[in-house]
């Protein structure tokens, strides 16, 4: 960090150059898209390949291509159940509605992110699951083969079919040839199965992005030995309409409260904002009230926040120039209040 930052300063200096401090902080910030949290449900290429060998070898590599086979594909490795969606090409609520077409079975949404996420997690879910599962997932094998072995049927004007793929067109002998020749058929699926690169993956740990800061500020106040209570998702703290993050050293005395948030999206970082600016406000109400105020610390990344100079600007104001990101995260400690809760080092 050789640039002068603004949380560096104990306060702002009077008639400080907002303009190059946002511009100083706008260059500290990074994308992030390119990073995201695995969360539980992440399934390495290994565990699919091994689901899909499942799958080939209890259909003699796709040539016995029926639901009692597929089934016992999934009873010996359900990840099994997740190569079959791939061929499909479809998310868990579409094949279950898929499922209530073909079969008239109903599978609720829910259910179906159930199964497949269960899937992901544990190789032997259908060999252990209630006879309701069994039965409703068995509905969908049915459901998925009956589609597979048709192909590509009758396309309104207008329209493209799903299974308009080099390896579903034909129906069964479309997927036995990409089995056997041309591709890597399984890394083809994994791809599939993760969606635009990853888009599956990242859809389904959506929520969880801001978590990578988090847990890098939580990894930084456990190293300093510093107290902080962390907040849960939609917590409610008395005194505080929206909780923040975290709390130095707790919500009772609060010394040092910080706002943590990833975001690519200008809209969502603006929201953000508008909550520090609120927390700004509650400072400044405890100040007038007597009460000892707390330290007003952001701690943001993303690109989203790099959209609207005035917002940035609001932002240093408010939290006094303690804005942090990813980059300079290793500032957060000496250069706010929270270097007064950490212990001398041995």
């Amino acid at each position: 960090m050789n640039t002068a930052r603004p949380f560096q300063f104990g306060q702002l200096p009077a008639g400080a150059d907002l303009d190059a401090l946002v511009a100083v902080t706008f260059g500290d910030l990074s994308s992030q898209f390119m990073n995201m949290p695995r969360g539980g449900s992440f399934v390495e290429y290994a565990d699919f390949r091994a689901g899909y060998e499942a799958l080939r070898m209890s259909t003699r590599g796709f040539a016995a291509f029926d639901a009692h086979s597929c089934w016992q594909a999934m009873l010996q490795d359900a990840r099994a159940f997740l190569a079959l969606r791939a061929v499909i090409g479809v998310t868990p609520p579409e094949w279950g509605d898929l499922t209530r077409e073909r079969t008239g079975v109903q599978i609720p949404n829910g259910a179906a992110r159930t199964y497949d996420g269960a899937a992901k997690k544990d190789p032997g879910y259908f060999a252990r699951c209630s006879p309701l599962v069994a039965d409703r997932v068995r509905a969908m094998v049915e459901a998925a083969c009956d589609v597979l072995r048709r192909g590509v049927e009758d396309v309104p004007e207008g329209a493209v079919n799903r299974l308009d793929k080099f390896d579903t067109r034909e129906g069964v002998p479309s997927i036995s040839h990409a089995a056997e020749h041309h591709v890597p058929y399984a890394v083809l699926l994994y791809e599939r199965f993760l969606g635009r690169p990853f888009a599956g993956h990242r859809d389904a740990v959506s929520e969880s992005v801001g978590d990578v800061m988090e847990s890098a500020i939580e990894a930084l106040l456990t190293q300093a030995r510093i107290p902080f209570r962390k907040t849960r998702r939609a917590e409610r703290v008395p005194g505080f309409e929206q909780a923040p993050d975290f709390f130095v050293p707790d919500e009772i005395s609060p010394r040092v409260v910080i706002e943590a948030k990833i975001t690519g999206d200008d809209g969502t970082a603006r929201d953000k904002v508008a909550r520090i600016l609120r927390l700004g406000q509650m400072r400044d109400a405890a100040a007038r009230e007597g009460r000892t105020p707390w330290q007003l610390v952001a701690c943001i990344d993303g690109r989203g926040f790099g959209v609207r100079k005035q917002d940035m600007r609001d932002l240093l104001t408010v939290t006094r120039g303690k804005v942090f990101t990813l980059n300079t995260l290793d500032g957060l400690v000496p250069f706010t209040d929270l270097a007064e809760f950490a212990p001398p080092s041995a």
